[in-house]
Order: C-alpha cells, then sequence, then structure tokens
C-alpha cells in the first residue's frame, strides 16, 4: 500500500502550538501539540521561548517523517503576528521574541507619531489604530532607538511565520500577510512601505516580499518536499472561504475577540472608524480586508459567571442553551434595549444591568447575547456598509450558540447567515494556499460545513 500524500502545517498561536497532517481532501489524518514554554526579555517581560520553539519545529517534523504510511509533500506555517524574530549574519536569533503585549514607552510613541504626521493621519495610512507593541513596525524602531548595538547586528527582521520557514529553508523572505497586520508599516494608501520605513533606515532589515502561493526546497538535501512562505494566522483563515465562496461575503470569526472581516469592501478606512477600533489586514493575494473588533468572547465568558454564580447554576449549562424567542420578545419589552449607532463603546451595557431584575438565569442569559448582539450588529456595519455582500459566514465559539445565530440572522433580514463549522481554519488556509504544488486533486467543496439561519420565523 503507497503512502498517503499530505502536507505539514504547523499552527504556532499564543499559547497553542500544534502541528497537522493533511490529506488530500483537507482532512486531519494526525495531529500534535507542542507546550508553550515562556522565559522572558531583558526587562522581565514574559515572551516566547525562541529555543524550545525552534527544537520542537525540527523535533516534530523528525517525528512525523518515520511515519511511514504518510509521504510528506509540503510544509506550511501559520503563526501569531505582530511579533519579529531579529536573525544576525549567521542566521541566529540576536534578540528575544519580544512581547506584543510589553507596555511601549509614550515618550518613543510620541516622538514617532510627531514625527509621522500624527496619530490620526498616519493610523488612517496604515490602516493600523495606535496599539503600541501590537504595532510590531514601532517594535524595531523600539529597538533601533533603546538598542541601537542590537539593531546594528540585525540582519533581517523576520515576522514570527517568516522566521519559522527560514529554519528549513535558510533563505528570507517577507509575506504580505504578515505586513498588513496592524503593524504600521504598509501604507494602503499608496499600496506600498509606508516612507518612514525607508527614512529609518528600517527597510534595510526587511527580506523581499513574495507572494503567498510560493514554495521553495528545503535546506536539507535528499528531502524532496517543498516549503511555504508561511502566513498571518487570522489572514490564514479568511483563505477557505476565498477559495470556496465566488459571491462576496462577510466573515465573523468568534473567539475571545469577535472580527468581522470583509475582503470585499474597498474603501479607505476613516478617521471615525479607526476610532473604533477597524483596521485593515492584507490577505494572500495582497488586497485589502476592511475589519472591526469586539473584545466579546471575554465579556461573554465574564457575564455568564456572573449569571451562574447569581442564580447559583453550574456555567456549563449555557453551552447548550435552546433560543427562546418568547423570552427575547418580553425582554424587548420589558427591559431596556440599547441600540448602538455610530458612537458604540468597547462592551455591551450588561455589565450594568441589575440581575435581580431577571426572573431565571435563562432571561438574563438572554438578555446578555441580546446586548452582544446589539453591539456586534454595529460592529459588523462597520465593514460592511458600502460592501456589496450578500452573506455572513460566523465560525469560531458563536456559530454554535443557538441564541447568538437566531439573534444576528434576525438583525440582518437582508442578508443570508450562516454558522461555519471548519476544523482548524488557519492550518487549512495555509495547506490551501499552496495547493498546487503539493495536492493534485481539486479543491474539495465540503471543507466548510454550513448552516443557515433564517430570520422571518423571529420577526
Amino acid at each position: 500500500m503507497s503512502a498517503k500524500p499530505v502536507i505539514v502545517v504547523f499552527d504556532v498561536g499564543k499559547t497553542n502550538k500544534k502541528l497537522f497532517l493533511f490529506d488530500e481532501n483537507y482532512q486531519i489524518v494526525f495531529e500534535k501539540s507542542a507546550r508553550f514554554i515562556e522565559t522572558v526579555d531583558e526587562d522581565g517581560f514574559p515572551c516566547e521561548n525562541l529555543e524550545s520553539l525552534r527544537l520542537s519545529v525540527f523535533d516534530s517534523l523528525s517525528e512525523v517523517f518515520r511515519l511511514k504510511e504518510f509521504n510528506i509533500k509540503a510544509v506550511n506555517f501559520s503563526s501569531y503576528g505582530a511579533s519579529f524574530v531579529y536573525v544576525g549574519e549567521d542566521g541566529k536569533p540576536v534578540a528575544p521574541l519580544y512581547n506584543y503585549l510589553k507596555p511601549y514607552p509614550n515618550d518613543l510613541s510620541e516622538l514617532f507619531y510627531a514625527r509621522y504626521g500624527g496619530e490620526e493621519k498616519f493610523a488612517r495610512q496604515t490602516a493600523s489604530p495606535v496599539l503600541g507593541s501590537l504595532n510590531s513596525g514601532l517594535q524595531l524602531y523600539r529597538l533601533k532607538k533603546e538598542k541601537p548595538q542590537i539593531f546594528n547586528r540585525v540582519k533581517y527582521a523576520l515576522h514570527l511565520p517568516q522566521y519559522l520557514r527560514f529554519l528549513l529553508t535558510g533563505n528570507h523572505y517577507s509575506d504580505l500577510t504578515s505586513i498588513g497586520c496592524h503593524t504600521a508599516m504598509w501604507d494602503f494608501e499608496q499600496n506600498r512601505y509606508h516612507e518612514w520605513i525607508q527614512h529609518e533606515g528600517i527597510a534595510l532589515k526587511l527580506p523581499p516580499i513574495v507572494a503567498a502561493n510560493k514554495t521553495y526546497p528545503p535546506l536539507f538535501p535528499g528531502t524532496n518536499y517543498k516549503v511555504g512562505i508561511g502566513l498571518h494566522d487570522s489572514s490564514a483563515a479568511l483563505i477557505p472561504y476565498l477559495v470556496n465562496f465566488n459571491e462576496p461575503f462577510v466573515l465573523i470569526s468568534t473567539g475571545t475577540w469577535c472580527i468581522s472581516l470583509n475582503p470585499f469592501n474597498e474603501h479607505n478606512l476613516t478617521d471615525e472608524e479607526l476610532s473604533q477600533d477597524c483596521l485593515c489586514y492584507l490577505q494572500y493575494k495582497g488586497l485589502p480586508v476592511k475589519a472591526s473588533r469586539l473584545f466579546s468572547g471575554n465579556e461573554y465568558e465574564q457575564q455568564s459567571k456572573r449569571i451562574a454564580t447569581h442564580f447559583n447554576v453550574d456555567v456549563i449549562k449555557y453551552r447548550n442553551i435552546a433560543y427562546n424567542p418568547d423570552t427575547i420578545k418580553k425582554l424587548r419589552k420589558n427591559q431596556p434595549q440599547v441600540l448602538y449607532g455610530n458612537d458604540f463603546k468597547k462592551e455591551s451595557v450588561f455589565n450594568t444591568r441589575n440581575l435581580a431584575d431577571f426572573k431565571n438565569d435563562s432571561e438574563a442569559y438572554h438578555q446578555l447575547v441580546l446586548d452582544l448582539i446589539n453591539l456586534q450588529v454595529a460592529s459588523t456595519q462597520l465593514v460592511l456598509k458600502n460592501s456589496p455582500a450578500k452573506r455572513i459566514f460566523v465560525d469560531g465559539g458563536f456559530s454554535k450558540n443557538n441564541v447568538f445565530m437566531n439573534l444576528l440572522a434576525a438583525e440582518f433580514k437582508g442578508l443570508e447567515v450562516f454558522a461555519a463549522s471548519m476544523a482548524q481554519a488557519s492550518a487549512v488556509g495555509a495547506a490551501l494556499a499552496i495547493h498546487k504544488d503539493w495536492n493534485n486533486k481539486p479543491v474539495p467543496n465540503d471543507i466548510i460545513q454550513l448552516k443557515y439561519f433564517s430570520a422571518g420565523k423571529h420577526d
């Protein structure tokens, strides 16, 4: 029996790091998790242990190459963004992988924005809200200003996905999905690096940009698999939808953050949209994706626990709670509702509600989701307006929440609303990006499972 052709994808999250083998039908045939090992930088701030991560890549690859039932055709990477690995002439890191949650110095931020046109103008040009270290380009600026001796030793600054693939190929390239991820590096108006990159000498530290579907041979002789360029995980998760659906859509990717992604909105970000936490990504073909963000998953977790504690029930109950339209009608009649306009806040009003006003925990829970939906509608509308999108796909945690999905469909009556289910979207996207270089079969049309939610019956 011949070995099954597969692709290896490393999906490296901030805390969860996994390896997947996908067959030619994009089914997972093997997976392995790696432990997250943390260290600290020179200031004592927690950060990724680069040596542990490097060893994990090679150890995991060695393991899967020993599995004789599989024929490894390609390797690719998806990884969290906003993180640089600084490598020297010998290819070894010359500095820690600084944590994007590390506080950014106010004086340095003020100096930077004063020099390059002010926060509003600069944020609009780069489609990057002012986010401190989450703007990874500003990490490079900080390294130059605070640690010039290290900066001068840097041969190349590689975003994490491109560092991981460098380990296998030995060559240095940049990728647009990483550059276009709120880095403050890309000028979306000019479709090129922002002028500050050249002015500050940063351009010399950035390797050439190549297309997301490019592959390269590995460094090690005697092996015939191909290595992809690596992708930013949020952009990679969008690829299966772009490949499978031709009609314009918005994807609401839900988890701790609820991010509305519209690859079909060609309008530049406005100052108002930026102030409401909108930004732009670059998708794998280099086109902009307008996005809006809410911290709703975090709020949901906290408030669900508050409800469960108040009513003395197990919070697990809410994993499968049924949607009750009569409860919603009652709440809309008896409870003050907040419909958010363009001035919506970062969290809903539920935190200010008195739980004693609700008859039982089910009522309170429905009100929580209703408040989150009102917020979600306002956030999604920011990227939906002036675009031809006719469908909304919801993936992640809230796609399995019947209360959330029914209420969302009721609010977007003119659109088709679907709960989407797909295992490991970022990893699948990284595999699909280089499909032609490892897979002789056509892309299957059932990678994404959809469940339609009708708006009409909830009027």
